[in-house]
């Protein structure tokens, strides 16, 4: 939903931050129009030796006997979310009811069942051992769609409300979030996974533990090492490949999209707002970023895919080698939650 109209003081870089961009749907890429993705996805072991998210299965009980559904998160193109509580315990869950008729691409599991190719791509990267990325708990096939439940930590902001209250994050603090980030995405990219809409909206941070998770993969897809001929993500986000030849390497755009990221982390808005801002590559720093940060930025904003570095680059970068914990961070973001 869109936010309150009110906005937080902002760097001299912009007087106000421009409310959530919308991010497109995920558009159908494989070989033929239609044909699902054979995502047999492995599962990772599930505390009890298992995989991790458990199969649909006509003689479990039906969603609502398990848990209880809340008041509405958000909604956007590919479903909407709920607050819930899993009966069981009272743990606290997010519900996505995803309905048949806006799922634009399809996979088929290990076991052979045809799903969202989204709820494919949670099973991915669901991992009992790996806290960046929001783990898929149980899903259920329903009779006009699906229901994806996810994990829901309790005292949780995303960043863009973050950015929203704050203006922009000392590099400190946007120093050991981006660094989540990054291990959230090589996770992905270690599970065959490319997420394609990386930005504030979808990362999650626990206000009590400065924890950051990322989120929402309805505009996800497999990674693959070809191109990709369809944009399935946010357009402020986009590289300049897709506005100038239609096509770009999945890595590739990542980095551009991590490389906006950072630019709003410690600027406080988007450096580009539309396709010709895109292509013309412009980039402006307040004073107070610092030349390493502004190399890094600079790096992964190159107009070239080649010249960009690889998210290992990132992580050997000069200005990610001391990074605060992401306990240390906690109260700078969000000092009540202490």
């Amino acid at each position: 939903p869109a936010p309150a109209p009110s906005r937080a003081a902002s760097p001299p870089v912009s007087p106000a931050r421009a409310p959530p961009v919308v991010s497109w749907g995920a558009g159908p890429e494989p070989p033929e129009p239609g044909a699902a993705r054979e995502a047999a996805a492995p599962g990772c072991p599930g505390q009890n030796g298992e995989r991790a998210v458990p199969a649909a299965r006509a003689e479990r009980p039906p969603l609502e006997q398990l848990y209880r559904a809340g008041p509405l998160l958000g909604s956007g193109g590919c479903g909407s979310v709920f607050s819930g509580t899993r009966l069981a315990d009272g743990a606290p869950v997010a519900i996505k009811l995803v309905s048949r008729d806006r799922v634009s691409e399809w996979a088929r599991l290990h076991n052979g069942a045809l799903v969202p190719l989204e709820l494919a791509l949670l099973c991915m990267v669901s991992c009992p051992g790996f806290r960046g990325v929001v783990r898929l708990l149980d899903w259920f096939e329903l009779p006009d769609g699906f229901a994806l439940v996810m994990e829901r930590p309790e005292r949780c902001q995303d960043l863009w409300y973050v950015l929203d209250e704050r203006g922009f994050l000392p590099e400190p603090v946007a120093r050991g979030v981006f660094l989540q980030v990054l291990q959230a995405v090589r996770h992905c990219t270690s599970r065959g996974v490319l997420h394609r809409d990386i930005k504030t909206e979808n990362v999650l941070v626990d206000l009590a533990t400065g924890e950051a998770k990322l989120i929402d993969f309805g505009c996800g897809t497999i990674l693959q090492d070809t191109f990709y001929t369809r944009m399935s993500g946010t357009p402020e986000y986009c590289p300049p490949e897709w506005i100038l030849f239609g096509c770009y390497h999945g890595q590739a755009a990542t980095i551009w999209s991590l490389g906006i990221l950072l630019y709003d982390l410690v600027c406080g808005d988007l450096p580009f707002h539309s396709a010709g801002d895109i292509v013309q590559g412009q980039l402006f720093f307040p004073p107070r970023v610092s030349q390493e940060c502004q190399h890094l930025i600079r790096w992964c904003l190159s107009m070239d895919p080649a010249d960009r570095p690889s998210l290992e680059d990132l992580l050997e970068h000069a200005w990610l080698q001391d990074p605060h914990l992401a306990q240390e961070t906690a109260a700078e973001i969000h000092p009540s939650a202490q």
